[in-house]
C-alpha cells in the first residue's frame, strides 16, 4: 500500500479556491480605492498612506482580474503572494510609526499572513501540473472471481465496507451518484461514469466535471494460484477538498488514503467471505448474510502469496491505471 503524488486529474478544487480569492482580491481592491481613510483605520496605520493604499488597491483589483481573464491562473496567483509579501512589509514598517496603533496592525498582520497561506497553497497547486493522491492495494477473497466481480461491480454495495461513503446511487448507464463524509465531517458529492470495463477481469471509473471531489479508480480481479480464491487490486486517484490542505487534515484525523484503503479492503474481504464486517471492538456491523460470527482475518499467507505475483501481473495493472488516467 502507498500513496503518492501523481499528474493526471483536473484540479477542480485549486480553480474554485482560485476564483474565491479573486473575488476577494476585488473586493478588497474596490474598497482600498474607495475608502482609503476607514482602511487605514482598522488596520491602524496613519492617514497619510491613503494614497499607498488605493495603489494597493488598484493592485489587487488587476490580481483578482487576472485570476479570472488567465486560462492557467497560476501567475495570477503567485502575483497575488508577491502582493501579500509588499502588504506584510509596509505593516511591518507602519508599526514603527509613532502614532501607529500596534493592536490593530498585529490584527491586520495575522489576516494578511492567513490569506498569504490560502495564496502560496492555491499557487502551488495550479502550478504543479494538477496533482493528487494517489492509493492503491491488494487483498485476497476466498470466493470464486465471478461472485467478487459482480458484488465490486454493483457500486451500490461499496458504502459496506468503504466506512466513508454514505451511499451511491446508480443512475444508469455506467453513471452514479456517490455521497461520502469528508474531512471533518463535511459531506461531500459527485456523479461518476464508468469509462472502461472487461467482464470479470477490470472497472474502471472517474468522477464527472463539477464534482466536489476530482477522482478516479480502477479494481481488477485475478485468480489466484491453484483456485484458492480471487485477487482483488485497487488503484485510486483523487483530488481532496481543500487539496493540500484537505489531504494535511485528513492525515491528522487518522483518515490518510492508504489507511482508508487498507481498512476498506479487509472489511471488502470480511463482508464477502462471512457476510459481515468485525471491528477492533468485537462489535459486528452488516449482518445480512449471516447471524453475527467472528470474522476470519486475512492471513499471512494470502497476503504474501499476492505479493510474489508474476511482475507482469503488476505491470499489465498499473498499464490499465495510466489508461484510466488518460
Amino acid at each position: 500500500m502507498s500513496t503518492r503524488p501523481q499528474r493526471g486529474l483536473p484540479s477542480a478544487s485549486a480553480r474554485r479556491l482560485a476564483k474565491g480569492l479573486g473575488w476577494f482580491s476585488i473586493g478588497l481592491g474596490l474598497s482600498e480605492l474607495l475608502a482609503p481613510r476607514a482602511i487605514a483605520n482598522i488596520a491602524g496605520v496613519s492617514n497619510t498612506r491613503t494614497g499607498l493604499i488605493r495603489l494597493y488597491g488598484l493592485r489587487e483589483i488587476a490580481s483578482g482580474i487576472g485570476i479570472f481573464a488567465q486560462k492557467d491562473p497560476s501567475q495570477a496567483m503567485w502575483s497575488r503572494v508577491a502582493g501579500d509579501v509588499l502588504d506584510l512589509t509596509s505593516l511591518s514598517v507602519a508599526c514603527t510609526s509613532p502614532d501607529a496603533k500596534r493592536g490593530r496592525i498585529t490584527l491586520a498582520t495575522a489576516n494578511v499572513l492567513a490569506v498569504t497561506a490560502l495564496d502560496v497553497i492555491c499557487a502551488k497547486q495550479l502550478s504543479n501540473g494538477n496533482q493528487g493522491i494517489h492509493a492503491k492495494g491488494t487483498c485476497i477473497v476466498n470466493r470464486p472471481l465471478e461472485e467478487v466481480y459482480n458484488f465490486w461491480r454493483n457500486f451500490q454495495n461499496l458504502p459496506r465496507f468503504m466506512k466513508h461513503l454514505e451511499s451511491v446511487e446508480d443512475l444508469g448507464d455506467g453513471r452514479s451518484h456517490w455521497v461520502a463524509k469528508g474531512p471533518g465531517g463535511m459531506k461531500v458529492e459527485w456523479d461518476a461514469k464508468i469509462v472502461a470495463e472487461v467482464p470479470g477481469e477490470v472497472i474502471t471509473w472517474r468522477s464527472l466535471e463539477n464534482s466536489d471531489v476530482d477522482n478516479a479508480g480502477a479494481v481488477r480481479f485475478e485468480q489466484a494460484a491453484g483456485g484458492r480464491g480471487t485477487i482483488v487490486k485497487v488503484n485510486l486517484e483523487y483530488n481532496p477538498i481543500g487539496g493540500v490542505v484537505g489531504a494535511t487534515v485528513a492525515k491528522i484525523f487518522g483518515e490518510e488514503p492508504s489507511q482508508q484503503l487498507d481498512d476498506d479492503l479487509r472489511r471488502f474481504k470480511q463482508v464477502l467471505e462471512v457476510g459481515e464486517v468485525v471491528v477492533s471492538d468485537a462489535t459486528l456491523l452488516g449482518t445480512s448474510y449471516f447471524e453475527q460470527r467472528p470474522g476470519r482475518p486475512a492471513a499471512a499467507s494470502e497476503l504474501q502469496e499476492a505479493e510474489s505475483l508474476p511482475s507482469q501481473t503488476t505491470t499489465s495493472y498499473q498499464g490499465q491505471g495510466r489508461s484510466m488516467q488518460r
